[in-house]
């Protein structure tokens, strides 16, 4: 009877050894779930535990897609409206609240515009007249990028700098009844920042470029014609890119061309503008039209007849640059004694959520 207990005993201890290591197993499991692949310092363990996260959410995000197919089809075929399609999270869409953006029924910003100084060019009053020039130490592609922007821009001149001071320039041109002189400035062979100063009065905007193409280092790109451009504007949503906006705007004159099929665009995201200069090409092709008779009645002639159809595509002109306002400045240029309207400062860029224009 001892030696039968004893059995026994064994017996109930080795299942409750069993019972142990499983549980143990199981504990094992569910911390190596909940460990974050950073904590982990074996370099094995942790891609291995990272490669499994990543299966399991593309299977969570496959099944989703999954249901949501379904959702929509079943609800097509009960003749019910399908389910909203969600809408994904991005850095624009969940920007930080800002109080300066502009509401279409703001009395005092639309007042603001007739007073301001864009006003006689944006009215049709005033014909916009540029003038482009360099800084004081020129480099290769600087004059290219000049002849692309006097191609873009009507009624633009470019000025050769020599020796001049700036304010020397302003002064001359406010003589020449220009509206704005536009100075190229480039660092180690590459130009690397605009300055816009609006005459007589001013603003003066100071821009970073960066990303520049030129018209000849763009694949099949198309040669512009002197038509006056359409103006497209995106994304100027605050009071700040609001005055930016204008301003670019007064750089062209406020009747468009359409024969000349040219389009300037200027697109604001996450306070990079990104210039873009296309034209617009419509192409006559003709599609084939099949008849009622289906696919398989191929031995017929009359199964089907082409008719044309127009398509319409876009040719980039180029250049192709993207700007970073840096500062903006009451008045003409002044280093010295200027006062700033607004200025870029590192402290600024305290989120990735906060966007200025």
């Amino acid at each position: 009877m001892g030696a039968k207990r004893k059995n026994s005993g064994d017996g109930d201890g080795s299942s409750n050894g069993d019972g142990k290591e499983v549980k143990k197993a199981k504990k094992k499991e569910s911390m190596a779930e909940s460990l974050l692949p950073s904590m982990i310092k074996n370099k094995e363990k942790r891609s291995e535990v990272h490669a499994k996260l990543k299966h399991q959410k593309k299977l969570e995000k496959r099944k989703k897609a999954k249901a949501r197919e379904a959702a929509e089809k079943r609800a097509l075929d009960l003749g019910e409206e399908p389910p909203p399609k969600s809408i994904p999270r991005t850095i624009e869409n969940t920007r930080e609240f800002d109080e300066t953006i502009c509401m279409p029924d703001d009395e005092e910003l639309f007042a603001g515009n007739d007073a301001d100084e864009f006003a006689p060019v944006l009215n049709q009053e005033l014909t916009p007249k540029i003038l482009i020039t360099t800084c004081r130490f020129n480099s290769t592609r600087g004059p290219a990028f000049i002849s692309d922007l006097l191609s873009v821009i009507p009624n633009s001149v470019y000025y050769k700098r020599g020796t001049y001071d700036l304010k020397k320039i302003v002064e001359y041109a406010k003589n020449k009844d220009f509206s704005f002189v536009i100075v190229v400035h480039t660092n180690r062979r590459e130009p690397d920042a605009l300055l816009m100063i609006g005459l007589p009065n001013g603003p003066t905007a100071h821009f970073k470029v960066s990303n520049l193409v030129l018209r000849k280092d763009i694949k099949n790109h198309g040669n512009p014609t002197s038509h006056n451009p359409e103006l497209i504007m995106n994304n100027f949503t605050t009071r700040l890119g609001h005055r930016i906006g204008r301003l670019f705007q007064s750089l062209f004159p406020q009747d468009p061309n359409f024969r000349g099929r040219r389009v300037v665009t200027f697109h604001n995201q996450r306070d990079f503008i990104f210039f873009r200069h296309h034209r617009y090409i419509f192409e006559t092709k003709e599609s084939k039209q099949v008849s009622s008779k289906g696919k398989n009645a191929k031995t017929d002639k009359d199964e089907g007849s082409s008719e044309p159809k127009v398509i319409a595509r876009l040719q980039e002109c180029g250049p192709r640059f993207t700007l970073k306002l840096r500062s903006l400045q009451h008045g003409t240029f002044d280093s010295k004694g200027g006062e700033f309207e607004w200025v870029h400062k590192p402290e600024m860029d305290t989120s990735r959520r906060r966007f200025f224009l």
